[in-house]
């Protein structure tokens, strides 16, 4: 459905987005991820053909969109787009989710089946006389998508379309998405700075990074395996250790940090700067230096906890920082407080080793 090629682009002197490539396939939903800054709008703007792009290619539905203004706005017409501010009109949530058929010339009977169709696929049926001016956040946002619905895209393009709303809005516009995806085999590209939330709707992700992107593939690889210590730090790996290799014997290396010495499975040779990355889900906590398959254990003290609902979040000193998430009930069993020393675990095969 869309592919993106060596795609560069520039505001003045300012690289926004540097050499881009990635693909959508037909009914998929590809999500791109990054931090507030990374060029996620802009590479969506140049997909939605509302900007040209300083160089680089893409393609729609196997052809390659050239420059001509006829050409961008037969293929801007088979695509629709949400903003993350969506401007609606001061008119009625009718009128606001009609605007993009009335451009296309629709009307009468079939101008109304398919806005009244769309209100009732967002969950707005029986707002059609309301002000649009008069909706709450999580409700202007649905006529948004209302209207882009209305137009039968084939490609949706969704710009942080939760960023401003509450966590209730957050979760029924979610639902809506995903809903309105199965229902209609849509493919969808969006744009999103919450991992977790690109993690439950996607097919695909890319991690967007200074204009880079880093790193694509299915949600799990990303979140378990990312590729370098910027992606780790995004996707919420908190103990990323620098240190060297110092051994590698059949690709099982030791990690020198700081007198200590880390087991993990990797392909780098001894001498290479590395970080060894532990998502604090891996570590597991005992009050006694226990038998157990880990390969790697180390005494610390417990230097800050931080309970929040049903887990808890425990820091440690053990010659390196290192931060551990259990259950709030095993630690309450141990009765674990500050000032606590305490042995912590993982295993070689949960050390993700990045370049350094």
């Amino acid at each position: 459905m869309l592919e993106v090629k060596g795609l560069h682009h520039r505001y003045g002197k300012a690289e926004i987005l540097k050499n881009i490539d990635f693909g959508v396939e037909q009914g998929e939903v590809f999500v791109t991820i990054g931090p507030t800054g990374s060029g996620k709008t802009t590479l969506l703007r140049l997909v939605g053909l509302l900007e040209k792009p300083t160089s680089g290619f893409i393609y729609f539905d196997g052809h390659q969109v050239n420059n001509s203004e006829g050409q961008r706005l037969e293929i801007r017409r088979r695509m629709a787009i949400v903003s993350q501010k969506p401007a609606v009109f001061n008119a009625s949530v009718f009128d606001n989710v009609a605007y993009g058929l009335m451009v296309r010339k629709e009307k009468g009977a079939n101008l109304r089946h398919k806005v009244m169709n769309a209100l009732e696929t967002v969950g707005l049926a029986g707002y059609d006389r309301r002000n649009a001016r008069t909706l709450s956040g999580g409700e202007t946002q649905r006529v948004a998508l209302a209207r882009a619905l209305a137009i039968e895209p084939e490609l949706l393009l969704l710009d942080e379309p939760t960023a401003n709303l509450d966590p209730v809005s957050t979760s029924h516009i979610e639902k809506l998405v995903t809903d309105v995806i199965k229902k209609s085999n849509l493919t969808v590209m969006m744009a999103t700075h919450d991992m977790f939330q690109g993690q439950r709707l996607a097919d695909r992700m890319g991690v967007l990074v200074a204009g880079q992107m880093l790193q694509s593939g299915k949600p799990g690889e990303i979140f378990s395996s990312p590729r370098g210590r910027e992606i780790a730090e995004f996707v919420g790996m908190e103990n990323i250790i620098a240190g060297i290799i110092t051994s590698n014997e059949e690709g099982i290396v030791d990690i020198k940090i700081n007198g200590n010495a880390i087991e993990a499975i990797s392909n780098f040779g001894v001498g290479e700067a590395v970080y060894a990355g532990i998502r604090p889900e891996e570590i597991t906590l005992a009050r006694t230096k226990e038998s157990t398959s880990a390969r790697n254990t180390f005494n610390g003290e417990i230097t800050h906890i931080v309970l929040f609902g049903p887990l808890a979040r425990v820091e440690l000193n053990c010659g390196f920082p290192l931060v551990a998430l259990i259950t709030k009930r095993s630690a309450e069993e141990m009765n674990l407080q500050t000032g606590d020393r305490i042995y912590a675990s993982f295993k070689a095969t949960g050390v993700h080793v990045l370049k350094g």
